[in-house]
């Protein structure tokens, strides 16, 4: 594998499951030469974001939620 996908792991910060501490660990020990993302959260860690080397932001224009579709599995979870 060359990308580690660290899905919804800035929700576990937001939440105190981990702390932002952990998350830069994980960062600084990426295996030299592998891809990590982070996902997850629209509540800014600037602790955690100067050790990245992109941060973006998505923005939905539109969902399946607008119209009361429920979460998918495999799509949303």
């Amino acid at each position: 594998y060359n990308v580690i996908i660290a899905d919804e792991i800035l929700y576990a910060v937001q939440l105190g499951l981990l702390s932002e501490n952990q998350v830069i660990e994980l960062i600084k020990n990426k295996p030299s030469g592998k891809e990590l993302i982070l996902t997850g959260s629209h509540v800014p860690f600037p602790n955690i974001f100067k050790h990245a080397d992109l941060v973006t932001e998505v923005k939905k224009i539109k969902h399946p939620y607008d119209l009361g579709v429920q979460a998918r599995k495999g799509i949303e979870y």
